[in-house]
């Protein structure tokens, strides 16, 4: 007996892309490391991603699409700098938090 494979609705994406907005959310509000501060701000901007391209899927539009290539060109470049300032902190003082802003002054 084959069994036939159900699609998978829109809904579930969306339940799925709000739980991995919450997690990013959360951990960026509790947690003070600034590396892993960084990668929650990651996984909001995958969430945001996931639900442009649900609603892109849905409505047969290719716009939404376009939206997380050009987020994804952000993220990319956010990632070079943000992670090149957040290493050169944390070499200069490994025990360093996000309230620690003065390291950035000259």
């Amino acid at each position: 007996m084959i069994l036939a494979a159900t699609p998978i609705s829109a809904s579930w994406y969306l339940g799925l892309s709000a739980l991995l907005f919450t997690v990013g959310a959360v951990g960026l509000l509790v947690r003070r490391n600034p590396l892993v501060m960084f990668m929650c701000v990651e996984l909001m901007l995958n969430a945001v991603n996931l639900t442009f391209v649900t609603f892109a899927r849905e409505l047969d539009d290719v716009g939404g699409q376009v939206v997380v290539f050009f987020v994804l060109v952000v993220a990319a470049a956010e990632v070079v700098i943000g992670l090149g300032i957040i290493v050169g902190i944390l070499r200069r003082r490994p025990g360093a938090t996000a309230d620690d802003l003065s390291l950035l002054k000259g």
